[in-house]
């Protein structure tokens, strides 16, 4: 199999715009947690506790979320740079781990998404039933 240096350089628009959006949940979600707890702080409230572990292990999942996407798009650039060297072999393993780092990520995503549904929807059951 021969790989040439456009195709790695296809994943460069999508891991950028990927990144974007784990970069923008993470941000949201920081902002949330710091009102909920200044909100705890007022009140103390277990659930809010209860909420704020449920997004902290949500910002845990981002963090690895962006840790894969930015190898993903080092191992890319990385698989490029060998390419132009002409090192196919080695340049078709690096592209290979550069492809598994981006579905991890994505899992990743999926896993975080799950979470984030599961809990609204708790706060949404008392309004459903």
């Amino acid at each position: 199999m021969t790989l040439h240096i456009e195709t790695p350089a296809l994943l460069f628009s999508a891991t950028s715009l990927i990144l974007l959006a784990y970069t923008n949940r993470f941000l949201t979600i920081a902002t949330i947690v710091r009102g909920l707890k200044k909100t705890y702080d007022e009140k103390e409230n277990k659930s809010i506790l209860i909420e704020i572990a449920n997004l902290n292990l949500r910002l845990t999942l981002i963090r690895y979320m962006q840790l894969f996407g930015v190898a993903s798009l080092f191992l890319s650039v990385f698989t490029m740079l060998v390419l132009f060297f002409d090192f196919q072999v080695i340049g078709l393993y690096f592209f290979g781990v550069s492809l598994l780092s981006l579905l991890i990520s994505l899992a990743l995503s999926f896993w975080e998404i799950s979470i984030s549904v599961k809990a609204l929807q708790v706060h949404l059951s008392d309004l459903i039933s």
